[in-house]
């Protein structure tokens, strides 16, 4: 179709707005976790659009949310689209968001536009992106894909002890997991439409990112246990603290991600947790959560072996014993050439200037892409900063994305 689509940038921006206001966290923080009275109340506003908007829904066990555009074909393997809503503690407005309810707003200027899809296109709000409730990320896309097993998810805590299926229960999924998992041939493509979370679109003046390919994540827990006692009465030369072992350990993670000669490997300590956490007690158990990441699983596997090597060191020469539980190890994705093409030629039709880029974060479009080609445009965002209250993207920056994506949606869906 032409480049006649027209994106109501101020019913977007509103709808925005509101959905900010679904927080647990002062304005203009956002804070939503999984499944809370929050979360719930986001996910009943977006199923409300997608119903004035005429698509049809459904809701899987685990709580994703898709919203269907019947196309003229509707055996035909769907075109998909989406992102997700729950945002970490003291987060922003347009990490996910952008993607949801910007990709409501395509399908809306596609249908204003007359556009006829064959193929059917379909929205979809993916459930628990964040790992903050029960510490892995992009779980409704994991299960999805395939990529995490019913019994894995079944076997998932939260830091109160309630396991996924209760949690998911009191929201009314009740369903088997085992039906969340995507039938072969169900998305013809999938394309995801994301803030950058980056500096460079704005650095360079650019207003759209096509990636091409998704970093791959791993994490991994370590867990010190060393001897507590008093903070007065143990001398140092006796001591085995836990807190100092994984406190080396940090050092090593950053260490480890320096010395693979790749510049794209990162490592970042997260989460370090000494118990019992008083000021006059020696830590006798220390938690770490360490994230490594590059766009090649060589360098990546390269630092997470030193780091798990390092952990075994430190523990043997201070005394102590450690545990290590490996979270994930995911592979990259590269982007499928049908997707990243119809991006480029959407971009370029609309004189939007762009560059191809990698995607340094990773979202649900690294599991989708295990389901059929996918691919990800990127908008810009103020300093490149994410996960934080001052996290923002323009209307005219949202706009150009949205307009870009229904492009690319109308040349995937026909």
């Amino acid at each position: 179709m032409t480049a006649a689509v027209k994106v109501d940038i101020a019913r977007l921006s509103a709808e925005l707005e509101e959905l900010a206001g679904f927080t647990d966290s002062p304005a203009p923080s956002v804070t939503r976790i999984l499944f809370t009275a929050t979360d719930r109340a986001a996910r009943e506003f977006f199923k409300q659009c997608c119903r004035e908007t005429g698509l049809l829904i459904r809701e899987d066990a685990v709580g994703n949310i898709f919203g269907r555009w019947v196309g003229s074909d509707p055996q035909a393997s769907a075109v998909g689209t989406g992102s997700h809503t729950d945002a970490i503690p003291n987060s922003g407005r347009y990490d996910g968001t952008v993607g949801v309810f910007g990709g409501l707003e395509a399908i809306r200027a596609l249908r204003a536009a007359g556009h006829q899809p064959r193929r059917s296109i379909e929205l979809l709000m993916f459930t628990a992106e964040e790992p903050t409730r029960y510490g892995i990320g992009c779980l409704g896309s994991r299960l999805l894909s395939g990529t995490l097993s019913p019994a894995a998810a079944t076997a998932l805590r939260d830091g109160s002890g309630t396991s996924l299926d209760e949690a998911r229960a009191e929201c009314g999924f009740r369903g088997d997991l085992a039906t969340v998992a995507l039938p072969a041939g169900y998305y013809e493509t999938f394309v995801e439409l994301h803030i950058e979370q980056g500096p460079l679109l704005e650095k360079e003046g650019l207003a759209i990112g096509i990636v091409e390919a998704i970093a791959a994540p791993a994490s991994m827990r370590v867990v010190f246990h060393g001897q507590g006692g008093h903070a007065g009465t143990v001398m140092m030369p006796d001591r085995r603290d836990a807190l100092l072992g994984a406190a080396e350990l940090a050092l090593a993670v950053d260490r480890a991600a320096r010395a693979t000669g790749s510049p794209s490997t990162v490592g970042t300590v997260g989460v370090m947790q000494p118990f019992p956490g008083a000021i006059n007690s020696i830590p006798s158990r220390c938690t770490i959560e360490i994230d490594v990441r590059d766009t090649a699983l060589e360098p990546r596997d390269a630092a997470v072996e030193e780091i798990l090597s390092g952990a075994r060191a430190i523990a043997e020469r201070r005394g102590l014993t450690v545990g290590i539980q490996m979270l994930n190890a995911d592979p990259p994705a590269t982007c499928g050439t049908a997707v990243v093409e119809a991006v480029a030629r959407a971009s370029a039709q609309l004189g939007i200037p762009s560059r191809r880029m990698v995607s340094r974060a990773y979202h649900d479009s690294l599991f989708m892409a295990r389901v059929c080609p996918t691919g990800m445009i990127f908008i810009p965002c103020r300093d490149g900063v994410s996960h934080r209250p001052d996290e923002y993207s323009s209307p005219e920056e949202i706009r150009r994305g949205v307009e870009v994506l229904a492009l690319t949606l109308a040349e995937l869906s026909e």
